[in-house]
């Protein structure tokens, strides 16, 4: 009797705590789905707040403090910025080179000083000058020896004196004569000697020791003296000088790829020195047809008026070329593009609720004020201009 009764206790005992291991899983299972249910719902909520902070709502005494631009599609100009080196104007500017062979024995020039067309800018002890002027002189006399030959043997036909050919003689050796001095006189023209010099020659009056001379071929400023005295020169091969006229220079300005399209022959540009306020007006005259290998920039020559030889050679400048070519984009202000933590651009643009919403875009050129927006913006599109740092503000709260 007391052996089944233990026996009863016991098995009531093991149900007891089956069912209550029993109940445990059931009530951990039902933790696990709510837990479950919960993490689905606080999820759900976070993704719709991360949505709903993506616009941001101002009230009505908060409003007052933005002011919204409309976007359309606008024309403007573009101005081309570039960077440039002054140049002397090669059409106007000329190397100088040694007419004739021979010792430097003094020059008359230095670097600064103007010149006009003609003026000696150095001499030179040159057998070659001297050769010249015996050739000159004998090419002379030769000639008016021939010529009155000629002149004798013509009168000597017409009374029966000689022979119709040896008269015909007479003049041919007159003429080459007369050829051959012709081209010992331009031998001296092409030596620049002096015009007074042959005149004395041609008269036959007693010349003194004539030096070879170097002369400019152009007027405008010695800019740079390439000889000393006691220099051996030698003819058609030495530079001595570099004269150029300095009222007018070339800026080679350097054009990015990007921007050559905008630039054209004709173009009014404003070079910038940078010292003192100096700026000078030019023109674009000439676009080079290549790229260069080193800079990969196109350079574009501008001519520039230089009053006063303010510009110097090699100069570094800024060129600003304003494009007579209209073009056409969506325009926004500067004020309105702000920047994100990775420095790429953005605007808030007003939603059809009246919330703003941020905006990725691609800034374009700028003209003035207004960057053009390649992409990002629509016609139409109403943007924060004024405000935008405080629309911004209110989003990160």
């Amino acid at each position: 009797m007391e052996n089944k009764l233990f026996n009863g206790m016991t098995a009531a005992k093991g149900r007891g705590t089956f069912m209550r291991s029993r109940a445990v899983a059931l009530m951990v299972a039902a933790g696990i789905v709510l837990l479950s249910g919960c993490s689905s719902k606080t999820d759900d909520s976070s993704q719709a707040a991360s949505v709903t902070a993506s616009n941001v709502t101002l009230t009505a005494a908060q409003r007052p403090n933005v002011h919204l631009y409309t976007v359309a599609s606008s024309r403007f100009h573009k101005t081309v910025e570039a960077t440039g080196a002054v140049d002397f104007d090669n059409d106007q500017a000329t190397s100088v080179l040694a007419p004739i062979s021979g010792p430097v024995s003094r020059l008359l020039v230095s670097p600064g000083d103007k010149v006009k067309k003609g003026d000696a800018l150095a001499y030179v002890d040159s057998p070659d000058f001297a050769a010249a002027v015996s050739t000159y002189r004998k090419a002379l006399t030769t000639a008016h020896t021939a010529r009155r030959l000629a002149d004798l043997e013509k009168d000597l036909v017409q009374h029966q004196g000689v022979a119709k050919r040896e008269e015909d003689q007479a003049e041919t050796d007159a003429a080459n004569a007369d050829a051959d001095l012709e081209a010992a006189l331009q031998g001296l023209v092409s030596l620049s000697v002096d015009p007074q010099a042959i005149k004395d020659i041609q008269q036959g009056r007693q010349v003194t020791r004539i030096e070879g001379v170097i002369r400019s071929p152009i007027s405008g400023t010695v800019v740079e003296k390439l000889i000393t005295p006691g220099l051996l020169l030698q003819a058609g091969t030495t530079p001595c000088f570099t004269i150029a006229n300095l009222s007018r220079v070339w800026v080679m300005a350097q054009i990015s790829d990007s921007d050559i399209s905008s630039v054209s022959v004709g173009d009014p540009a404003e070079v910038v020195t940078g010292i003192a306020g100096k700026n000078f007006a030019g023109t674009v005259d000439n676009i080079a047809s290549l790229v260069s290998p080193d800079t990969r920039l196109v350079p574009a020559r501008v001519v520039v008026d230089n009053p006063g030889g303010f510009l110097k050679k090699q100069m570094y400048v800024s060129v600003r070329i304003h494009s007579r070519q209209e073009s056409n984009g969506l325009l926004a202000p500067v004020s309105a593009i702000l920047r994100d933590d990775e420095n790429l651009p953005f605007v808030y643009v007003v939603q059809g609720d009246g919330s703003f919403a941020r905006r990725s875009v691609t800034l374009g050129y700028r003209t003035g004020d207004q960057y053009d927006i390649p992409s990002g913006l629509n016609s139409g599109d109403q943007i924060v201009v004024d405000g935008a740092i405080f629309v911004q503000f209110m989003q990160n709260q």
